[in-house]
């Protein structure tokens, strides 16, 4: 198996890059690895001439296939980093995942089901023109089918019914993201000034806010949730293997979560 190059695109629209990494591309990274599945992560948060990098990088990695994955601010970078990668790399397969991608299949649905043709689809042209591989939805279960010689040009997994489609007890039995994979240090947050990580212990939010773009998307509309236990033994992980003793939990609304108190309770118990 050649390796799989994850990217995450830089975020110049932010005041300081360096403070919380992509968990996201780093857990589909970390379930790579646990298929055996040789990864790459290529991390261009911060990296002003990212397009020399990525071409540096392309042109030298026996990758095939690249995932990017991007917000919607991310996405002018997104397209140029496929665009850098496809000029190097006239064997390369471009997939492109994350949310920007995932709202606008969503929204597409949304508009097909409307019987319009607007905006959503508008959006949806330029993944079609710019990425080999469309993902929407979970990546960790859907990364190897994107890898797959014969993939969709759309794979969408933001369907509860989709096999890709993450439940909670899936969730809870993936291995922590690959921070290993990054340069951790480099990244500055601290809670009453001691270093701190960011981690998610939950995904979805099960509330139609309208200021949201998520309320359409499943994988942004429904909970699913890890065990007290693995939250807490992830967060020990970090502290043996790194040293990290403050923490940031980056869920989509952590309040949700009836057992709130105990995990809390937990928490301070581990010390």
């Amino acid at each position: 198996m050649t390796p799989i190059c994850l990217i995450i695109p830089p975020s110049p629209f932010l005041l300081d890059e360096r403070v919380f990494p992509f968990l996201g591309v780093l857990k589909v990274a970390a379930v790579l690895e646990e298929a055996k599945w040789p990864v790459e992560v290529l991390d261009l948060s911060g990296i002003r001439n990212f397009t020399d990098a990525v071409a540096a990088h392309a042109g030298n990695s026996v990758s095939r296939h690249f995932g990017v994955t991007a917000t919607t601010p991310q996405f002018p970078m997104a397209v140029q980093i496929a665009a850098t990668i496809q000029a190097v790399r006239k064997d390369a397969r471009v997939v492109i995942g994350g949310t920007h991608a995932t709202l606008v299949v969503a929204a597409c649905k949304y508009e097909i089901a409307q019987g319009l043709r607007g905006r959503a689809h508008r959006a949806y042209r330029q993944l079609e023109a710019n990425f080999d591989v469309i993902v929407s939805g979970d990546g960790e279960e859907t990364i190897f089918l994107a890898a797959a010689d014969d993939a969709p040009q759309l794979i969408d997994a933001d369907d509860r019914k989709s096999p890709y489609f993450l439940t909670g007890a899936r969730l809870a039995a993936m291995p922590f993201p690959a921070r290993h994979l990054i340069d951790l240090a480099s990244y500055r947050y601290t809670i009453d000034g001691v270093p701190a990580l960011s981690l998610i212990a939950q995904l979805g939010c099960p509330y139609k806010c309208g200021f949201c773009a998520g309320r359409a998307s499943p994988m942004l509309r429904n909970i699913r949730t890890r065990s007290d236990e693995n939250i807490v033994e992830e967060m020990t992980f970090l502290y043996r293997r790194y040293g990290y003793r403050g923490f940031m939990f980056y869920d989509d609304e952590l309040n949700v979560n009836p057992k709130m108190v105990a995990l809390m309770q937990r928490i301070a118990k581990a010390g």
